[in-house]
């Protein structure tokens, strides 16, 4: 079982989205610092996954629903994590950051200390 999934990555096939990355992100989004109290949700795009979460400020949508956060993307050619935020004023993903571990990433992603992602 184990050569057959190593043919079908080697195949050209996307190694993102999938479950398990997705649930390390899930399980790596409750050490956050901001927003705490509220559960974000993470779905599979394709190429990587986007982080949702139900907005509590009012400062982007005033009615508290999902609001988008960021956008973890993985860079197949360069073997690396690259991290977007939403400018929810011009309506469109802003690259932040790469990262060569999606670990990295998460972390930024969680300190945020200037608020860019969790506002």
């Amino acid at each position: 079982m184990n050569a057959a999934i190593i043919r079908r990555h080697h195949s050209g096939l996307p190694a993102h989205p999938n479950e398990l990355d997705r649930w390390r992100i899930v399980r790596a989004l409750t050490k956050r610092e901001r927003y705490r109290y509220v559960s974000p949700e993470v779905t599979a795009v394709p190429g990587g996954y986007l982080v949702e979460s139900p907005c509590c400020s009012g400062n982007i949508n005033a009615e508290g629903g999902l609001v988008e956060v960021a956008l973890l993307r993985h860079d197949r050619t360069g073997a690396a994590w690259q991290l977007f935020r939403k400018d929810h004023r011009k309506g469109v993903w802003e690259w932040h950051s790469t990262h060569q571990r999606l670990g990295l990433a998460t972390t930024v992603l969680n300190t945020d200390p200037e608020r860019l992602f969790w506002r």
